[in-house]
């Protein structure tokens, strides 16, 4: 368990480190994102960029494991 969590925030600080370079791939702004803007308020929800993020994970987990 302790290994788990290192490895979780040591990967949480390389896509903090990383954030300016990955916030340039235009991720949570896919078509299909949710994202509505009304005076005052604006609410988002990145659907399509949770799936694709979620379906890449899910990738690599499984090629890491064969």
């Amino acid at each position: 368990m302790q290994r788990f969590l290192i490895i979780l925030g040591l990967l949480i600080l390389l896509v903090g480190v990383a954030w300016p370079w990955i916030a340039r791939l235009g991720l949570g702004r896919l078509p299909g994102d949710i994202n509505i803007e009304r005076d005052g308020w604006s609410f988002h929800f990145p659907i399509v960029t949770s799936i694709a993020v979620s379906i890449v994970l899910s990738l690599l987990i499984w090629l890491f494991r064969k």
